[in-house]
């Protein structure tokens, strides 16, 4: 015997409707962010005429910079970046991924701008370095590739965890070269570069 079943039966609610928003707020906050992306680096790479003559050695370290960039390749090719399974569908979660990523983009513009044209490429050697100590540079040492590293947080918590990934790879490469550049500045300045460096933390105030 075959049964009507009310509209109003609990057999009905067998799952939850998503809000019909939450793809177009995905959708315009990943646009957002990218078009975020794409403006930051135009400006980084016309801010980058000007700056003091030096030398990058990137064959010296070529090996991270290129294991990174074969990983990102891979992980965009196989998809995985697209974060179908993890992409974020909070309101509030990609709200406060944008915020985070627009603090982070403004700090590593701001430490650009400070450092002028003391500015180079990740590990270059500037053939007449300054030492710059004071605005975003008295908190941490390292000032732009906390913002970028801040960015790409605010990125995966706004999009998709996914972005992660790509994250702590940036964040590995950054922190290597911290180091490598750091050695360099306290030959360069032995008697005032280690009286900065206890003054202040590489990467995250107060704690690395």
């Amino acid at each position: 015997m075959w049964t009507a079943c009310s509209p109003r039966s609990p057999s009905w609610r067998t799952s939850a409707v998503p809000s019909p928003t939450a793809p177009v707020t995905a959708t315009a906050v990943g646009i957002v962010i990218g078009i975020g992306w794409v403006v930051f680096w135009i400006y980084w790479i016309a801010a980058s005429v000007g700056v003091k003559a030096g030398r990058t050695r990137w064959g010296r370290f070529a090996g991270p910079r290129v294991a990174i960039i074969v990983i990102v390749v891979l992980l965009l090719r196989l998809k995985v970046l697209k974060g179908n399974r993890a992409v974020t569908t909070d309101p509030w979660l990609q709200g406060i991924g944008l915020v985070i990523f627009v603090l982070g983009l403004a700090l590593a513009v701001w430490a650009r701008i400070y450092i002028g044209r003391n500015w180079g490429m990740p590990m270059s050697e500037k053939a007449d370095p300054e030492l710059v100590t004071t605005g975003p540079y008295s908190a941490v040492r390292h000032p732009i590739y906390s913002g970028i590293i801040v960015a790409m947080a605010g990125t995966a918590v706004a999009v998709s965890l996914y972005w992660l990934i790509a994250a702590v790879l940036v964040g590995g490469y950054f922190l290597y070269s911290a180091v490598m550049e750091e050695r360099y500045l306290a030959g360069r300045f032995p008697d005032a570069y280690p009286r900065y460096k206890r003054s202040t933390k590489m990467l995250i105030p107060f704690i690395l």
